[in-house]
């Protein structure tokens, strides 16, 4: 992708005031229901009308969507309430289906983002459109794959082009439904900063209790805007009924949350802002200092370790100091998820190091 500058041009065609707003139910369940939520969203900051039209679940038998009826239904949004209509396609017939029911915007989901196949498949029945297309980050952490479905829409010349984080999957047990892991749309971010950025708060979060603060600190990293799931009745919603709001709820939401500028231009700011990051940087130095003087000591380690022919793991030793350490991170307010994720690389390096000098 070399001009990426043009990705963001249908976004800045809108010339909105607020974050890009995509909301509407996990899935389209009665025409009823699907107007109901429309009509209470048409005079918010929604931008898009979401739902879920075909549902692709973990186990069969769950419920799976209502498939092509549901697009009439957000036909008849449009018609009744001036919003712009977004469902997500896993296959060139859902592509063909949706463009024949002029749906403004379509995305391609996490379980579809994993399959090269399958993206290439949507691209193909997608070429050259001016549909709006966003990409949700695959189940698994891995940009590249994430980075691949993007190029190949790309490739298709597809130009109304965005992206969607909505979380990694992880099997330690957090609090979210699915991971954030922040650090991953960042350097997406930082690879291609004219690309849209959206966060989808509803599936990072699996409950709707964390769903503001999720936002919250989306907007602080200067994404461009929010896909929430929105139920009238979302206890009794037929698909992820713990993670949708209500439209009332989203609408005093999108009042709470605090819009960060990109930037300040005044001086003073910009003075001390500068002398932090220098700070920062004489730290970030000082750190890979230290650690390169902590490889050389697991080197003389793991040729010690060589002499006498003794094991590299040493499980007792690595616990009592990933222990330790979470406690003094716990002092310093560091917490201890971030500590355990820095030790358990640093570990590792050190077992890299042991395992040269071993083999050597």
């Amino acid at each position: 992708m070399k001009n990426t500058k043009e990705l963001r041009t249908w976004l800045d065609d809108m010339n909105l005031d607020h974050p890009l707003v995509v909301a509407g139910p996990c899935s389209a369940e009665t025409e009823a229901q699907v107007l109901n939520i429309a009509h209470q969203l048409k005079d918010s900051d929604v931008n898009y009308f979401r739902a879920g039209i075909w549902k692709p679940r973990t186990r069969p038998g769950n419920f799976e969507g209502v498939g092509a009826l549901g697009l009439k239904w957000l036909q008849k949004v449009k018609s009744e309430t001036g919003l712009k209509t977004a469902t997500e396609v896993a296959n060139a017939n859902h592509v063909k289906l949706a463009l024949e029911h002029d749906i403004d915007l379509l995305w391609i989901g996490a379980r579809s983002t994993v399959s090269p196949f399958i993206v290439q498949e949507i691209a193909d029945a997608l070429n050259g459109t001016d549909k709006i297309v966003l990409v949700k980050n695959p189940v698994n952490p891995d940009l590249a794959l994430w980075l691949g479905g993007i190029e190949r829409l790309y490739t298709a010349n597809i130009k109304n082009l965005g992206v969607i984080h909505r979380g990694f999957s992880t099997y330690e047990k957090t609090r979210y439904r699915n991971n954030p892991e922040w650090q991953i749309p960042i350097e997406l971010q930082n690879r291609f900063p004219d690309l849209p950025l959206i966060c989808d708060p509803s599936h990072i979060a699996g409950r709707r209790d964390i769903i503001f603060d999720i936002c919250q600190t989306a907007l602080d990293l200067n994404y461009d805007g929010l896909m929430v799931e929105t139920h009238f009745d979302p206890d009794n919603a037929w698909s992820d009924a713990k993670q949708q709001i209500t439209p009332p709820f989203l609408i005093q939401m999108m009042e709470d949350l605090k819009i960060r500028k990109a930037t300040d231009t005044e001086a003073a700011y910009k003075n001390a802002l500068n002398t932090m990051r220098t700070q920062i940087d004489v730290i970030d130095h000082q750190i890979i200092e230290m650690l390169g003087k902590r490889m050389k000591v697991s080197d003389k380690i793991g040729a010690l370790k060589k002499s006498k022919n003794v094991a590299i793991l040493q499980v007792k030793r690595w616990n009592e100091i990933l222990e330790k350490m979470i406690l003094e991170g716990k002092e310093n307010n560091l917490s201890q998820a971030f500590i355990s994720n820095l030790f358990k690389g640093i570990h590792q390096e050190s077992i890299n190091h042991q395992e040269k000098i071993i083999n050597s």
